[in-house]
């Protein structure tokens, strides 16, 4: 944003940054009229009643009714006024469309690295389609950072053992900042990146070019075969852990009596804390993966129980256990048999 031809703001880039500067210039115009008001007030008051001679006794004033409604009136509707708007653009920033596309980020001093749900992974570096909402899942590896898109208006902070989010909807090509808003450290100044804002078609094209190792569920997928969590968590049920199939978005009863909705926030504590929060009928078995597993990891795991609520239901399997000698001494690992049920 420019006046008189200096940039003064970064320029709007994103669907509600209108809305945003609007408020914000409001409520610095309001401000500085009251400001100026007042201290001209002040000036010609003092100009009026000063004391203009030795021994003069000022005259007393028993107040003005009117006058005194008019300063308390105006104000407090003009506060209203601008916290009903604030609310307004607030509750909008905080609510992202059901068809945003989602992606994560993960703080790390000092980097800031980006996952893809069909598999590319940036770092410091970020492209996405205008004209299309995106979601951003945030998380941090060590400290708080703040994740900030000037030009998009928007930030929340990345704090370490928990999800935030954010979203905006980039309607104009070109490549804006990305900075960490939140001191983080000796090399905070230099936690910087890019946003790529895309043609549509031009991103569909940049996606085919990478994500070698498939789509983050793929590798979640991987990561959950590999931690032998597919040995417990069986699709019939019937295993030591709670089938994951069609869970996310479910109420679960827990064992002490509560319930608790599964979402991000509660796959994740179940996978770093798994003695947090136990479904009811099932003992506490399951190891805690605190500081075993990195926030990539993480996102790759929930990214794969939520596909696991919107694939069918595969056919009923058994799980059989290889002995350690067949594995070389490693860790047992779920090898899945079909049963057979009858039908054709």
């Amino acid at each position: 944003m420019k006046i008189f031809g200096i940039p003064i703001f970064p320029e709007q880039a994103s669907a509600f940054a209108k809305d945003v500067d609007a408020l914000y210039f409001f409520i610095l115009a309001t401000c500085a009229l009251f400001a100026i008001g007042v201290s001209i007030a002040v000036v010609i008051l003092g100009i009026k009643y000063r004391k203009t001679h030795a021994g003069q006794i000022g005259a007393r004033i028993e107040g003005n009714l009117p006058l005194e409604l008019l300063w308390s009136v105006i104000p407090t509707i003009i506060a209203m006024f601008m916290f009903g708007w604030g609310a307004t653009v607030f509750y909008h920033l905080r609510r992202p469309p059901d068809e945003a596309l989602h992606l994560y980020a993960v703080g790390k001093q000092w980097m800031w690295k980006f996952q893809h749900l069909e598999g590319q992974r940036e770092i410091n570096e970020l492209h996405i389609p205008a004209g299309r909402p995106i979601k951003v899942t945030i998380s941090s590896e060590d400290v708080i950072h703040s994740l900030y898109f000037p030009s998009f208006r928007t930030k929340i902070d990345a704090i370490p053992g928990r999800y935030t989010e954010l979203w905006f909807e980039a309607d104009t090509k070109g490549t804006y900042h990305i900075f960490c808003a939140e001191y983080c450290g000796t090399n905070h100044s230099g936690m910087i990146g890019n946003v790529i804002v895309m043609d549509p078609v031009e991103y569909q094209a940049w996606l085919q070019g990478g994500g070698m190792d498939g789509t983050l569920a793929q590798r979640g997928a991987k990561l959950f075969n590999d931690l032998a969590c597919s040995t417990c968590h069986l699709d019939s049920g019937q295993g030591r852990g709670p089938s994951l199939h069609d869970i996310v978005g479910t109420t679960v009863e827990l064992a002490d009596g509560s319930s608790t909705k599964v979402d991000e926030a509660y796959l994740r504590e179940s996978i770093l804390t798994s003695q947090a929060k136990v479904v009811k009928g099932f003992q506490p078995l399951m190891p805690t993966f605190q500081g075993l597993v990195s926030e990539e990891n993480l996102v790759a795991l929930i990214e794969h129980v939520k596909s696991l609520s919107k694939a069918p239901m595969p056919a009923a399997t058994t799980t059989q256990a290889q002995p350690a000698s067949q594995t070389g001494g490693a860790p047992v690992t779920a090898v899945k048999t079909p049963v057979q049920t009858g039908k054709k």
